[in-house]
């Protein structure tokens, strides 16, 4: 599970570089070459969840979680927001979500 986890987040920081990178370009005027390494952080994000064990759909689905919880960690860290407690109540309630879709029983 650990293993999966950390996949998550360094799926989750491969996007959200892949799309942070062409804001800065577009909406703050930074380089236009910025748009290269985000598209290689979004192939990076591309191959990350191919590598994920199980179904598409599944992984898809459990990784949100995960991607809130690392967005909001992002807004403090990189934007320098603090989060409020609605959001991590949030990230909570969607982590929760995905612990029980990561972690369901086996189908029998």
């Amino acid at each position: 599970m650990l293993r999966t986890t950390l996949l998550f987040v360094l799926t989750a920081l491969a996007e959200i570089l892949g799309c942070y990178l062409p804001w800065l370009a577009l909406n703050q005027g930074k380089s236009m070459w910025l748009l290269l390494p985000a598209a290689a952080a979004l192939g990076l994000f591309s191959w990350l969840l191919t590598l994920h064990p199980t179904a598409a759909g599944r992984t898809y689905a459990a990784y949100g979680g995960v991607y809130i919880a690392v967005a909001l960690a992002w807004l403090w860290q990189v934007d320098g927001i603090t989060p409020t407690r609605w959001d991590l109540v949030g990230a909570c309630v969607a982590l929760a979500g995905m612990a029980i879709i990561a972690l369901q029983p086996a189908s029998t």
